[in-house]
């Protein structure tokens, strides 16, 4: 089975894909094609977005489906017109909370994910930067670090710390173990004074020589040999050291964040 979606909102269109994407797993026989319609804010676009819909329909002949976060209940009931399984993920929690906080929402577009508040914007940026200068080791002061992550090359470091930044301004910094460190069997004594800041990632031989086969074709770096010497030496050190540690082979960038703030007690919540 497969089915057409749109996720359509009046500012980025974020808040519905992430939504969407979370209910639609739960829906594992069914192969959804996916469409992203953004700053639908006005009438005009919303009676575009309902023509496209009505095509997309005559061309599948399957009824598709809308995850709607527009503010504007006339632009919602526009894009209804094109018959279209409506899924408004605001619609349920407006009138509790109106009746709760004794107010009218406003419908003011771009409020989740604008430049409302400037401080925190700031925060994420700052903590962007301070992760990609701070980037496989390439930065050693880590004094204003929130948290430090090591491991072996390829292990997840990067892409983590800049989620982290981007989404929830945490300074995150990391280090790569090189061989020298792994037959040393001793922690870098960059690290040593910012210990309780320490979080190892790890990961499985096979997929890390996948990805660095990836990186660089043929080399002794890629070889299956070369990753499950690192990674052992690299869960000898980390547990030689104490360092709390996390295997990224099958757990998305946003539950290794998690199970990181959990680790150490970060309660910032999403911007």
């Amino acid at each position: 089975m497969q089915r057409s979606v749109f996720f359509i909102s009046d500012s980025t269109g974020i808040t519905a894909e992430t939504i969407g994407n979370s209910i639609l797993a739960q829906f594992e026989g069914v192969q959804f094609e996916k469409h992203r319609l953004p700053f639908i804010d006005d009438a005009h676009k919303a009676e575009a977005a309902a023509l496209r819909i009505k095509t997309r329909w005559a061309q599948s002949g399957d009824r598709p489906i809308v995850v709607n976060t527009m503010a504007d209940r006339n632009l919602c009931d526009i894009v209804a017109t094109s018959g279209a399984l409506m899924l408004d993920v605001f619609a349920p929690f407006i009138g509790p909370l109106e009746d709760e906080l004794g107010t009218r929402h406003s419908g003011a577009v771009n409020r989740s994910h604008g430049m409302v508040d400037f401080a925190k914007y700031e925060a994420r940026i700052n903590a962007t930067n301070y992760a990609l200068t701070h980037d496989d080791g390439m930065d050693v002061d880590y004094a204003q670090a929130d948290l430090i992550l090591v491991g072996v090359s390829r292990s997840g470091k990067t892409p983590t710390c800049l989620y982290m930044a981007l989404h929830y301004g945490v300074s995150a910094a990391n280090y790569p173990l090189t061989d020298d460190d792994l037959e040393k069997l001793e922690l870098p004594s960059r690290l040593r004074a910012h210990k309780p800041r320490l979080f190892g990632l790890t990961i499985e031989p096979t997929r890390l020589a996948q990805i660095r086969e990836q990186r660089r074709p043929g080399s002794r770096y890629a070889t299956l040999k070369q990753c499950k010497w690192e990674l052992e030496q690299a869960d000898r050190l980390m547990r030689q050291a104490g360092i709390p540690s996390l295997n990224t082979t099958h757990v998305s960038i946003e539950e290794i964040a998690s199970k990181i703030f959990d680790q150490f007690g970060i309660e910032k919540t999403m911007f």
